[in-house]
């Protein structure tokens, strides 16, 4: 939970010069277990920055300036200590499964058990856990850039308690941002009652956008990319009419819950920031078209996204660092280009088949990672473009020849044995050629081997039915025998027969 020397080399230097705490004892008996003379090892250190920072940033080893900056970072140190004793983030899957238990026992009866009224408490602090690591976070963050700033002021010399030339720093700095003129300009257009369809403001160096912004009802296309935002308010809940938002190549690192209320967004561009995780209520974005994620932090999809985004046609999400696919992703039907490359998934869901309409498909660069194919990946019947290059694929699905419209391939860089290097090197319709001959003869081959089985039990079953034959023959010839001595009747019957 300390913050990582590489993305927050200040606070980390910062933090790790922070006084320790002097060691209390609960009670007497605590007290005498501990041996002065043999105590335990002490936990280990937060790992140092990978440069020398007091070089690169020497006023460091002014006392007064990190006197400034332990006391700017308080909270932060108070909020990891908290977090150490709670524990550690729990993983997404076990919070969306709270969020559903915690709706399911919520629309429950008022009268609960007391296992039920525990179940409800568990659940509640799994979410509640989550949300405090997740605003742990962004205080890191905003604790990084907020040392950044009094480190300038100290540098710039421009007074002596470089804290509070900071916060006014700060302050004068979104008063002039919210001021910006292309916004000013923009909401002035919208309270004259001009109705505007098309707002542009990229490369505008916002670092805010105004609550304001809301107000903004007719709005159909808004670019927002290439600024300095930070966030975006909730207040874009009242951009109603929106269809497009582009919000590229800012350094937002999370998303607001009220996106989901954009239920006419038919395209969003969120590439190139610093976004952990998309938030769940995307998914009642319904008419999402276009979705590009690419260029991010993320490493999963929210578990509904695929049953929600049905008129989806492209989903972009390269370079991130995405392990697996939710299974939801199957319920994808309109989505038609699938770009996951630079990533690091270890395989592909079944439900991937099910993407019938899919065209283009890159799961490139994945490396050590992807290994293997899913069989049914032959059930992608429209796909056109696949490319695998750069992973450790060593054999291709024996269904793969049933990709018949599938033009584009490239295997390049990865260990295969099937199909032979020679088969690859003459193209795609070879490949497909070698897999199909390849499909056939192990299906002649599993059809001669379960025509054997079926012969074999037809044989055995005969055998089995003859013998039991014979030995009711030779049961009714011993009883026949076995009772001559006992009916003289039965035996002179006989004789007249013979």
């Amino acid at each position: 939970m300390d913050p990582n020397p590489t993305n927050f080399p200040i606070l980390s230097y910062v933090m790790a010069k922070l006084p320790s705490i002097k060691r209390s004892f609960s009670n007497a008996a605590a007290a005498a277990a501990f041996d002065v003379e043999n105590p335990q090892s002490p936990p280990s250190k937060p790992e140092e920055p990978h440069f020398e920072l007091t070089e690169k940033m020497p006023h460091l080893n002014n006392p007064k300036l990190i006197s400034a900056m332990r006391r700017a970072v308080s909270d932060v140190a108070e909020t990891r200590s908290a977090l150490k004793a709670l524990g550690t983030r729990p993983d997404h899957e076990a919070v969306d499964m709270a969020r559903f238990k915690l709706s399911e026992l919520s629309a429950q009866s008022s009268t609960v058990s007391d296992e039920l009224n525990d179940n409800f408490k568990m659940y509640k602090a799994v979410i509640s856990l989550d949300e405090m690591h997740d605003a742990y976070e962004k205080m890191l963050g905003e604790a990084e850039r907020k040392l950044e700033r009094i480190y300038e002021a100290t540098v710039a010399g421009e007074g002596e308690d470089v804290e509070e030339e900071e916060k006014e720093e700060g302050e004068n700095a979104d008063e002039a941002e919210e001021m910006n003129e292309k916004v000013a300009r923009t909401l002035k257009e919208t309270e004259s009652g001009k109705g505007i369809e098309k707002v542009d403001l990229s490369e505008s160096k916002l670092r805010a956008l105004p609550e304001a912004f809301g107000r903004l009802a007719s709005v159909i296309v808004l670019n927002l990319s290439h600024n300095q935002l930070e966030a975006i308010p909730d207040s874009v809940t009242g951009l109603e009419n929106l269809e497009e938002l582009y919000l590229s190549s800012n350094i937002l690192e999370s998303l607001p819950d009220a996106i989901g209320l954009l239920f006419k967004l038919k395209i969003l561009d969120v590439s190139g920031n610093k976004l952990i995780a998309l938030p769940d209520s995307i998914s009642h974005c319904r008419l999402l078209i276009e979705l590009d994620a690419s260029f991010n932090k993320l490493t999963y999809l929210p578990t509904n996204i695929g049953f929600e985004l049905v008129n989806l046609k492209r989903l972009s999400i390269q370079y991130n660092k995405i392990r697996s696919l939710p299974l939801s992703i199957g319920g994808m039907k309109s989505l038609k280009l699938l770009d996951v490359h630079f990533n690091e998934l270890h395989s592909l869901p079944h439900s991937v088949g099910k993407l019938i309409n899919l065209e283009i498909l890159n799961l490139s660069n994945n490396f050590s990672d992807l290994t293997e194919l899913p069989a049914n990946i032959s059930a992608l019947i429209s796909l056109k473009e696949l490319d695998l290059s750069n992973n450790q694929i060593h054999t291709l699905p024996f269904t793969f020849g049933q990709l018949f419209n599938l033009t584009k391939l490239n295997l390049d860089h990865n260990p295969l044995r099937i199909p032979p290097e020679e088969v690859v090197n003459k193209g795609v319709e070879s490949i497909k050629l070698y897999m199909a001959k390849r499909r056939d003869e192990i299906l002649m081959e599993e059809e001669r081997k379960a025509a054997h089985e079926t012969s074999e039990q037809t044989q055995a079953s005969l055998l089995t039915r003859s013998t039991s034959w014979l030995n009711n023959l030779v049961s009714n010839v011993s009883g026949y025998l076995g009772g001559s001595s006992k009916s003289n009747s039965n035996s002179n019957y006989l004789n007249q027969q013979l």
